[in-house]
């Protein structure tokens, strides 16, 4: 189906606003993904705050002029799909890297991260970020640690005073 330009420019202005805010992308070409494996990737991408489009490349190019993912305009070549996390960076990792084990059809080529282009085998990488609860949760255990060891070592240092012995109680006195 052929956008005439008025549709092509909503097209631009709705990707460029998601890649403005984004945190990682992926494009990944999709020629030979059967439309249930289409619509079940879609389906998961809402699920997990993944942004996922297929777009011509010279929207996509011109979507992405004056963002962080600028830097992969030059490699926007062939049938793409492009997946931008935008709740986490490894969501859209995740994510691809999950329906490419099911389909050898759907090819990682260009993964982006903070201004920066990496190649293909990045997505695993990406991939294997955590998720906000999961950072969360490491984070609360570092912070936590500092005052878990001072309580070890004031335990520590009170049973080598007492030696393990047990302080007599004194006797109460009988009137």
């Amino acid at each position: 189906m052929a956008l005439n330009l008025s549709q092509k420019q909503e097209v631009v202005a709705e990707l460029a606003k998601v890649a403005a805010s984004a945190h990682s992308l992926i494009a990944a070409e999709y020629a030979g993904t059967t439309v249930e494996q289409l619509t079940a990737m879609r389906k998961k991408a809402r699920e997990t705050g993944v942004y996922l489009r297929v777009v011509k490349n010279t929207l996509a190019s011109r979507a992405v002029a004056g963002t962080e993912f600028e830097c992969v305009k030059d490699s926007l070549v062939g049938p793409l799909l492009y997946a931008f996390s935008t709740e986490e960076p490894g969501a859209a990792g995740r994510l691809i890297k999950e329906f490419a084990k099911g389909n050898d059809k759907l090819q990682p080529k260009v993964v982006a991260v903070g201004g920066q282009q990496y190649p293909a085998g990045h997505v695993e990488v990406l991939a294997s970020l955590p998720t906000r609860d999961q950072a969360l949760a490491m984070l609360a255990r570092v912070l936590a640690e500092p005052a878990s060891m001072f309580a070890r070592a004031v335990k520590a240092i009170a049973d080598k005073q007492g030696g393990g012995e047990t302080v007599a109680e004194p006797e109460a006195e009988t009137a």
